[in-house]
């Protein structure tokens, strides 16, 4: 598995570099950045982040104050956490879902308050395929069994995610067409409850990450073996969500660049999917992400440790990327932009930590962005 790429985040900045960062009045990171129709006041997005707090799929005032206070923050987009397309596809049995209207409309008020504060707001659409059925992180994040309330998981194979998980049902190709109308009623609702941009997950181990990877996909069909069949349940998602979402609204994927288990995806397989993506004219950028498929893994954790994955991509397949991974640092966020490593960056840790991180960051970076007014009298240190 090829991870060598040769990027410092470290080493000084070059004389072009500083030429960029000179001429740029603002900030790179506070610079709009327009997908399609629209457009975000700057380049920083909240990453989806599971909060495992719903009931019956249905968002409550904990995801309204959730999404709610990073876009009184300062956000340029303020993502849900992945949304799933169907029961049996959540992470836990309290996982947000867009498969009826009841949980369309309960979306529908955060949309339009995060809009209120001057944010766009995206929604991640997913399946959690053989990582469904599991309990919430803080009661242990283990496999639930039917008697404690779990299901019956799908997966590409019926190979178990881990040591304690059940065997998921292998999908036929009757389930995989269905899944993919699921998708894109899902996107349906999603446009109803007036989203701007939608995230298609398809990373950390979760169902069209499973077909993606060999680790998890042994079938012998069209959706198995070689890349391009690998790939088929992703492009053919794309174009069920594109069937229900508007041809000038933006689309991001968010992918596992590299598995990090030797036989598992790797950056040139995410290199060439990419220009696959950047080719089909429907995909407007890679949410960079790795991981997730295989427990085997080994991940070498460290500030922006996944960046040269979105700038490879970008250089490669010619298409924007979103960076992410322990970026907490404004200087560290600029440098990956102003250097053309991506196009946006995507946080989670440090907005969990502080949800006006981009009011602090453009003290830090010596520009200035408009308070909320009636947090105005805060603007002092």
């Amino acid at each position: 598995m090829n991870t060598n790429v040769q990027i410092n985040l470290h080493a000084g900045r070059g004389e072009n570099d500083r030429k960029i960062l000179q001429r740029d009045q603002v900030p790179r990171l506070f610079q709009p950045l327009t997908l399609r129709s629209v457009t975000v006041r700057n380049r920083i997005m909240v990453s989806p982040m599971c909060q495992y707090s719903a009931t019956d799929g249905v968002a409550n005032d904990w995801h309204l104050q959730h999404l709610g206070s990073r876009a009184v923050g300062g956000a340029g987009i303020v993502s849900t956490e992945v949304v799933h397309i169907e029961p049996r596809g959540r992470i836990t049995p309290h996982c947000l879902g867009l498969w009826n209207d009841e949980q369309r409309d309960a979306l529908a008020r955060i949309v339009r308050f995060v809009k209120s504060q001057g944010a766009a707001i995206a929604i991640q659409i997913g399946h959690a395929g053989r990582k469904a059925s599991t309990a919430q992180p803080w009661k242990g994040g283990k496999p639930l069994s039917v008697q404690e309330g779990g299901w019956q998981t799908i997966a590409p194979s019926p190979l178990p995610f881990a040591d304690g998980y059940a065997v998921p049902a292998e999908m036929d190709l009757d389930t995989i067409a269905a899944t993919l109308k699921l998708f894109a009623a899902s996107t349906r609702r999603a446009r109803e409850a007036g989203f701007d941009i939608v995230e298609l997950h398809a990373a950390h181990g979760y169902l069209i990450h499973e077909f993606l990877s060999p680790l998890s996909n042994r079938r012998t069909d069209r959706y198995g073996g070689s890349f391009e069949n690998r790939a088929r349940l992703l492009l053919e998602a794309i174009d069920a969500v594109r069937s229900e979402w508007p041809d000038d609204m933006p689309l991001f994927v968010r992918l596992s660049s590299v598995d990090w288990v030797e036989g598992g995806c790797d950056l040139e397989g995410t290199v060439r999917l990419a220009q696959l993506l950047k080719a089909g004219g429907k995909v407007d950028l890679i949410d960079s992400s790795s991981g997730g498929v295989d427990p085997r893994q080994k991940i070498p954790l460290f500030p922006g440790y996944q960046v040269p994955f979105a700038a490879e991509i970008r250089r490669r397949a010619g298409i924007a990327t979103g960076a992410v991974g322990l970026i907490n640092a404004p200087d560290l966020a600029e440098q990956i932009l102003a250097t053309g490593q991506a196009d946006l960056i995507i946080m989670a840790r440090a907005m969990l930590n502080d949800p006006y991180w981009p009011l602090h960051a453009a003290k830090v970076l010596k520009t200035k962005i408009p308070w909320p007014p009636q947090y105005e009298r805060g603007d002092i240190f």
